[in-house]
């Protein structure tokens, strides 16, 4: 197997321990990262590391399993469902969250949508689904208008979201005009067609990503963007407030930006929380108030948690963002810092 350091031999067995994520990547998102300038920041969201072998953690870090109500469906926030419609990406992210399961033939893909309709059906306070994985797009369009069969029906949900990189990875995939009937289709339905777009540098986004936001915009479909701060690709506040304007101008609005995960395999791209904070507040500082509209956020076990500053008495300062417990959301509370953490758990509690 090709390494960025280098080529190495391994058996089907020693990959299968270790996890490894396939390497897979579309030409259009190579030949990108190449002209963009970016090649040697790029290069390691899809290019196996030999960093990846002896990188700690876990594979399941948002207690996603505790969270499925039906094989396919969580259910951990009170308005929000998330649906897994599919294992495969267009390209795999070597820090990927999910890389149990994606990549892989998983038993976690909702095989039955007729089950998933019937739960989120019989729960009035789910708002909103968001249809993840993989990537909802690398599934045919007509696919995505079977599922929308068992959903659009349902007279308490408002918006569907699709989380999506293959802006980045294969754009022209939202110039399909039948695409575009979906979202027709979403809004004749009264509900609001959302995309949440994956750009993690300003690098990714292309000139056929900004075509293909605009022919959806026109639909009426909205964007928000997600990236994760990933060390040695994107820990540079002039890097991340580029991107969040570029986003901003194409009409995709800066939504969250995750502090990476302790992801067996992939804690590597881990930065501390401490070089975090400095980021976020540097990319603050070079952003118009309409642009600034990202919250730094970590998905814990426990809940979306917004990070707010390190305060001068060595503490740091958090809010849930989400929370199974709606009492606990908005309120904040704060850990003693540990130089070096990076997660919720490496700070002690008290």
């Amino acid at each position: 197997m090709r390494f960025i350091e280098g080529t190495r031999a391994f058996t089907e067995d020693e990959l299968h321990a270790h996890n490894m994520t396939r390497h897979h990547v579309t030409e259009f998102y190579r030949e990108q990262i190449i002209k963009s300038g970016y090649y040697e920041q790029l290069k390691y969201i899809v290019e196996p590391s030999l960093k990846e072998l002896d990188s700690p953690g876990t594979l399941d870090t948002s207690g996603e399993h505790d969270n499925t109500v039906v094989p396919g469906l969580q259910h951990k926030y009170t308005q929000t469902g998330l649906l897994l419609v599919t294992d495969r990406c267009a390209s795999y992210c070597r820090f990927c969250f999910r890389k149990r399961m994606v990549g892989k033939n998983s038993d976690e893909i909702a095989p039955d949508f007729d089950r998933l309709g019937e739960y989120i059906g019989s729960h009035p306070e789910i708002n909103n689904v968001l249809l993840s994985g993989g990537d909802p797009f690398v599934l045919s369009t007509a696919r995505l208008d079977k599922i929308l069969d068992h959903l659009l029906s349902i007279p308490h949900l408002q918006s569907i979201r699709f989380g999506t990189k293959i802006v980045a990875f294969q754009p022209k995939r939202l110039q399909d005009p039948a695409l575009r009937d979906v979202f027709r289709r979403i809004h004749k339905a009264g509900k609001t067609g959302v995309i949440v777009t994956h750009f993690d540098h300003v690098g990714e986004i292309s000139v056929d990503a900004q075509r293909s936001i605009g022919l959806l915009r026109t639909q009426g479909v909205q964007f928000l963007n997600q990236s994760v701060l990933l060390a040695n690709v994107n820990d540079d506040p002039e890097i991340l407030a580029a991107t969040f304007a570029k986003c901003h101008q194409v009409g995709v609005h800066p939504y969250y930006l995750f502090q990476g995960r302790p992801v067996k395999g992939a804690s590597h791209f881990q930065v501390s929380l401490r070089r975090g904070l400095e980021i976020a507040r540097g990319i603050n500082q070079r952003l118009s108030g309409i642009q600034k509209t990202f919250k730094y956020i970590m998905s814990h076990y426990t809940g979306k948690i917004e990070i707010l500053d390190l305060g001068a008495d060595g503490r740091v300062y958090m809010r849930y963002h989400q929370n199974k417990i709606p009492e606990k959301i908005g309120k904040i509370f704060s850990r003693p810092y540990v130089e070096g953490a990076c997660w919720l758990d490496d700070l002690p509690e008290g």
